[in-house]
């Protein structure tokens, strides 16, 4: 069988690739050109390379070309930017999707897995732990698309049979999550606590977020691929939420040493508390995580000590 990762160039989708190579997957990585490539443990199993533009229906027509599953991870923007043009969310991740499904519904693809976002679908939680059946009021055009294109992908099922998984994610953090991108938070406080500069915080630190380690969302993904049940929506994530503060307080823990704190204006996008229900995800998929999340912050710790060089975009 051979898998398509788009985005697989990524934060993510790089460690997707590997741990599909190592089940005995076939990989193909598609990805925007120019892309600093990350070193694979597996040197004797590599992922066949594409490079391309999400938003040109040829160049993902031909990605999808003699593939048989397609993860995709692909997002052009972030849940902070998205607001500020609203329109380029939709003209690229929205449109591009539809192109994707078309091309899939032309090369008989036999299932899309989709990693959505379980931060931003639900918009301002009525209740936590958030189930998959929470309403869906999404505060940021982010969320709305990931939404639409969950909506998209169940259409295409109705009228085409087309087989998908949607994985609503929490917050994955790990190795190779780049310190500098504007998402991520964990790998940028870390990096910074490590050089000893000041942590940016927006709000008063209250925000609570639902943390897992990065192998925890790639096993969840793996899985994915041989579920057959007719649910098709779970949530990913930890079940257990994290303040700002007490992921700085765990980090002063970690590192022996007091962190510089730096509190910001709030931004309206950020909802006050997100935790994801998974029980749904362990009873149907068989999944549940692995990594507790003192060992996750080590792990990333020890990654960040022993790479000087800028980690795959997330």
């Amino acid at each position: 069988m051979k898998c398509l990762i788009l985005g697989g160039g990524g934060f993510l989708g790089s460690h997707l690739s590997e741990a599909l190579l190592a089940q005995g997957y076939e990989v193909r990585i598609f990805d925007r050109p120019n892309l600093l490539r990350f070193t694979s443990s597996r040197p004797h199993a590599s992922p066949e390379w594409l490079e391309g533009d999400f938003v040109n229906r040829e160049h993902v027509t031909h990605a999808v070309s003699g593939c048989d599953v397609v993860y995709h991870l692909v997002s052009t923007t972030l849940p902070r930017s998205s607001n500020e043009n609203p329109a380029y969310d939709v003209e690229t991740n929205v449109v591009g999707t539809l192109h994707l499904l078309e091309a899939a519904r032309e090369h008989k693809i036999r299932k899309i897995i989709f990693a959505s976002s379980g931060g931003t679908v639900y918009g301002i939680p009525q209740e936590v732990p958030i189930k998959e059946s929470h309403p869906t009021e999404p505060i940021c055009s982010y969320g709305i698309a990931k939404l639409t294109i969950e909506k998209y992908l169940h259409l295409f099922h109705l009228l085409h049979g087309m087989e998908y998984c949607v994985l609503r994610m929490a917050n994955p953090f790990g190795e190779r999550q780049r310190i500098a991108a504007a998402q991520g938070a964990i790998a940028v406080f870390l990096d910074k606590a490590l050089r000893n500069e000041s942590i940016e915080i927006w709000g008063d630190g209250s925000v609570v977020r639902d943390y897992f380690h990065v192998s925890d969302a790639v096993s969840a993904l793996t899985t994915a691929l041989a579920y057959e049940g007719s649910s098709r929506v779970f949530n990913i994530g930890s079940g257990v939420g994290q303040s700002l503060n007490e992921i700085l307080d765990a980090i002063e823990i970690l590192l022996g040493a007091t962190v510089k704190r730096s509190y910001l204006p709030a931004r309206a996008f950020d909802v006050p508390i997100s935790i994801l229900d998974i029980s749904k995800a362990t009873k149907l998929l068989n999944w549940k995580p692995q990594v507790p999340f003192v060992e996750g912050l080590s792990r990333t710790v020890q990654w960040l000590k022993s790479n000087s060089a800028i980690s795959p975009r997330p």
